[in-house]
């Protein structure tokens, strides 16, 4: 008989494929992901410095034009005209108009849907950012290039690849996202409770996966437990002691390790947040109660050891190829209600120069009306928020309000004039990620002139 030997990096390889089954684990998804973040544990100590990146996710293509609106007199006429059956009228924005402290061009207004009311909010007071004109890119892109296929993202339009291309950089299948590759650089300086460098509040996402890191991932109730799923104390407490048993088999106790560990972050996740105070969400809000159990997390921050943190939370229902006017506005509602519940919990947490939420979607809508709604687009309109931005400021591109027009590659889908690479570079810039480490991070960077949008405070 043949014996094997493993060596250590074979060890290795066991315990990321292991974070690897969660794509196909069902109901023992949160084991399999809790199982694989737990290697990657770092043995430094955190220090009392503190910064988070929470990105906000909105799945299905969120309408950008029917998010941040035209209000002057000549825009406005263009808008409507396009957009038959969907608009507003600039009654219903005046409320909601936003004056940027960089002014927009040509004399032009803009006005979030009135449902974003608590944001405009935040926006006066100097607690949010707009990054518009953002788009999945390889590098700067002209008309003429994406007119010859020259140098697109792969599967424009397409929902999974998009989001991928979004969160990862490829395509679907991709393994690694931009926020787990940050959270990779961001494991040195975390204590014991390295584990919980990347969190996800709302499953597995590709976003949240590193090359050494794998998301952790939680409910909006808090941990997870290990094994829940069997239904009785008795079987889960069976199971328990079957993952933790030891062997004398270099895999099997490798494995058995992990499930240890496993459990005991669990019950230190658990004790953690059951020191935390209560805090003031909105109810029947899905993404407020992600959030909730994120701004617990960072109470507990502390008590986890932790130093730099990427969250994820997300919010699906955004493909909107009809009954937009109906169905967008309590969308929207869902959003601005949980970001500005997340960002008074940072202040009263004492951290919201410290925690920065950001926006992102598969892409953006058509602005030419299908009749009841919008079509799969491109670039789109997206929110910073916490006291790390700087106040009322807004950067990218405001496009022309035209179909076929300077900024269109076709019924109104906008060319991006920043790239997400672009975006996620100079949040990542914020959180610690040095300028030489950036193209770790994101491959394309090179082939932009800057990697920092000026969105966010240097100090």
């Amino acid at each position: 008989m043949t014996t094997h030997h493993f060596s250590g990096a074979s060890r290795r390889e066991f315990l990321r494929r292991s974070g690897a089954l969660a794509a196909t684990a069902g109901a023992m998804t949160p084991f399999a992901m809790n199982l694989a973040a737990l290697s990657s544990a770092s043995a430094q100590t955190a220090g009392d410095d503190y910064r988070a990146l929470v990105c906000v996710f909105l799945y299905g293509g969120n309408d950008n034009h029917n998010t941040v609106l035209p209000l002057d007199t000549t825009s406005h006429a263009a808008y409507a005209a396009i957009r038959t059956g969907i608009t507003l009228a600039p009654a219903e924005l005046a409320a909601t108009e936003l004056v940027p402290g960089n002014a927009w061009p040509d004399s032009r207004r803009m006005a979030l849907h009135p449902a974003m009311a608590p944001l405009k909010t935040l926006f006066d007071g100097g607690h949010m950012a707009l990054a518009m004109n953002v788009g999945t890119l390889q590098g700067p892109t002209t008309l003429a290039d994406f007119r010859a296929g020259s140098g697109l993202p792969p599967k424009l339009f397409s929902h999974n690849d998009q989001q991928s291309v979004w969160q990862a950089g490829g395509s679907e299948g991709a393994v690694t996202g931009w926020g787990g590759r940050v959270a990779d650089l961001m494991l040195a300086g975390n204590g014991a409770g390295g584990m919980f460098t990347s969190i996800s509040a709302t499953g597995n996402a590709v976003f949240m996966s590193g090359r050494n890191v794998v998301q952790y991932q939680v409910s909006p109730a808090g941990s997870i437990e290990v094994a829940q799923v069997f239904g009785s104390a008795s079987a889960t407490e069976v199971v328990k002691r079957l993952m933790q048993r030891s062997s004398t088999q270099l895999l099997e106790e490798g494995h058995a390790a992990v499930a240890r560990r496993s459990i005991a972050a669990d019950l230190q996740v658990r004790a953690a947040l059951a020191g935390v105070p209560d805090l003031a969400f909105p109810a029947d809000n899905p993404l407020a109660s992600q959030l909730k159990v994120v701004a617990r997390l960072i109470a507990a921050r502390a008590t986890l050891g932790m130093k730099r943190q990427v969250f994820f939370v997300s919010l699906g229902g955004f493909d909107m190829h009809d009954s937009l006017i109906a169905n967008h506005p309590v969308q929207l509602g869902l959003v601005a209600g949980a970001i500005q519940a997340f960002y008074d919990a940072t202040v009263a947490l004492g951290v919201a120069d410290r925690v920065t939420t950001f926006t992102g979607s598969d892409f953006g809508r058509t602005l030419a009306s299908n009749g009841d709604g919008s079509d799969h687009g491109w670039g789109s309109y997206h929110f910073v928020v916490g006291d790390a931005v700087v106040a009322k400021k807004w950067v990218g591109q405001l496009p022309a309000v035209a179909v076929n027009g300077p900024n269109d590659v076709g019924s109104g889908r906008l060319l991006p004039a920043i790239g997400v690479d672009q975006y996620g570079a100079t949040l990542a810039r914020w959180l610690g990620v040095a300028p030489s480490q950036m193209a770790d991070v994101f491959p394309n960077i090179g082939r932009y002139t800057s990697a920092d949008l000026g969105f966010m405070k240097t100090a």
